[in-house]
């Protein structure tokens, strides 16, 4: 579009060739496997004027005069992260959507053994952040019983789903949602079966049960990585937790209420839920920033904050969640 060749960090920093320490190109490591480093473009960060719209292109589209090509935050989830509102030191977030990126913002990456041992990784953000994240399994499991119940020729809304799993008992089955016997069923409903009776549990039969078992063993496993959060947190610094006292969650996911309840249940820590777009608002703040519509990262969250719907869950039923966890630890391993 301008003709510059150029990488915007948060994408560059997700290759593995980065140096975390300063974000740029680690070339002396490259050059020893044997990796072309003269092929490797500039660095800029989020927010960069790359240069305007190239003639052509203006012509082409009907565009009169100028038109500024701005780096965003290209890893979207760089810019989900940028568009969530209070996410400060005393908070995380939970990019909630097929999968689950489950970090924190800081302002220099977490090089320790601990954050090695937990499989915590430290990504590009938005001005001059680092995130400090894990990935997980997110609302695949219930996405592929959806699918499933689909071709069966059932006919199931999102909130049906919810219903009947509200309704469904408690904690009945779980379920590790990254035991590999997840990551590619065919029939994900069955699956979830097959798990249960293996581990000696009983097996979720209607949609309700099949539903709570998904969300109910998600929200565990959240909670096993705010605890390894927590750790890796405590390594960098060598002041002990807890930290984290509130969970934003984002993205698509974060319109699930039951999910957001039972996160704040499972964490005993409020949890904070939108906006469902985040990174589409993250891209849209960071090139105001760069034009000079919005001043800083700050004012940017602010501004959404003003703009959208956010929702606030409590956490209850501690004793009940604390058993819970004790189980799910066990088919965790």
């Amino acid at each position: 579009m301008t003709g510059e060749r150029i990488a915007e960090y948060t994408i560059a920093s997700t290759t593995q060739m980065l140096r975390a320490a300063d974000g740029q190109w680690a070339v002396e490591l490259l050059k020893k496997l044997d990796i072309p480093t003269e092929i490797l473009p500039q660095i800029v960060q989020p927010g960069t004027i790359v240069g305007p719209l190239l003639p052509p292109i203006l012509q082409e589209v009907g565009i009169r005069g100028e038109l500024p090509v701005i780096a965003g935050a290209s890893h979207d989830t760089a810019s989900a992260v940028a568009g969530v509102p209070g996410l400060d030191a005393h908070s995380m977030y939970i990019s909630s959507g097929t999968w689950s990126l489950i970090g924190v913002e800081t302002r220099k990456p977490i090089i320790t053994q601990t954050a090695l041992d937990h499989n915590f990784t430290n990504e590009g953000g938005v001005g001059g952040t680092i995130r400090m994240l894990k990935n997980a399994t997110g609302l695949w499991l219930l996405q592929e019983s959806r699918r499933y119940w689909e071709r069966e020729g059932m006919e199931i809304t999102w909130p049906a789903m919810l219903q009947q799993a509200e309704s469904a008992p408690p904690f009945r089955s779980l379920v590790n949602p990254d035991a590999h016997d997840f990551l590619a069923p065919s029939a994900m409903p069955e699956t979830i079966r097959n798990y249960c009776r293996k581990t000696g549990q009983p097996e979720p039969d209607t949609v309700g049960e099949v539903v709570r078992c998904c969300l109910e063993s998600l929200a565990l496993r959240y909670r096993g990585v705010v605890e390894a959060l927590e750790e890796v947190l405590t390594s960098a610094d060598g002041v002990p937790g807890p930290r984290i006292k509130t969970i934003r969650i984002m993205g698509g996911g974060s319109q699930n209420r039951l999910l957001n309840q039972f996160v704040a249940d499972s964490t005993q820590r409020t949890v904070v839920s939108g906006p469902a777009e985040a990174a589409a608002l993250g891209l849209m703040m960071v090139q105001a920033i760069a034009t000079g519509h919005l001043s800083s990262l700050e004012e940017g969250r602010a501004a959404i904050a003003a703009s959208v719907a956010q929702e606030v869950f409590e956490p209850r039923d501690q004793q009940a969640w604390d058993d819970a966890y004790g189980r799910f630890l066990q088919l965790a391993g």
